[in-house]
């Protein structure tokens, strides 16, 4: 009888373990079963150096979404950004994407001007207006060997 309720005991104590498993993977995961909270809305930038999947979307410094997708559009000779946005955020077709760097050599994400004088952009629309991140290195080989313009030192400062 006592090996019989100490079986029962570990057992009851495992399925807890793997519930608690179960639960921090969804969790952790950011998996949603019953709805989407998130939306996608694409944009096509002409580099996307630095920038990786997974990264996040900001818009005035609060986190709204992550990138969930880089791919190559070759029609446009153009990188596509898919970008998953947090339902309820609301982005405009007049909006403004940037890709910036976080502190003076950190990770890249994309900044969101939301814009509001347009229609409001649905699931799978394109954010047409986007800034490319500065390419630092190559600003750098341009002042080291003597090829900066006026409008080019004025980014360095």
């Amino acid at each position: 009888m006592k090996k019989y309720s100490m079986e029962t005991i570990v057992g009851i104590f495992v399925v807890i373990g793997i519930l608690c498993v179960g639960y921090m993977t969804v969790r952790l995961g950011k998996v949603s079963f019953l709805k989407d909270e998130y939306y996608s809305l694409y944009a096509g930038f002409s580099s996307v150096s630095g920038l990786r999947a997974d990264s996040p979307v900001e818009i005035n410094g609060i986190e709204v979404g992550r990138v969930k997708r880089l791919a190559m559009d070759q029609e446009k000779q153009k990188a596509k950004v898919e970008l998953s946005i947090r339902n309820g955020v609301k982005v405009y077709d007049d909006a403004i994407a940037s890709i910036k760097t976080s502190g003076l050599i950190g990770d890249k994400f994309v900044k969101i001007d939301p814009g509001g004088s347009g229609e409001l952009l649905k699931s799978g629309g394109t954010i047409l207006e986007t800034n490319s991140p500065l390419d630092f290195e190559d600003l750098i080989g341009k002042y080291v060997f003597g090829d900066v313009t006026k409008g080019d030192k004025k980014k360095l400062k």
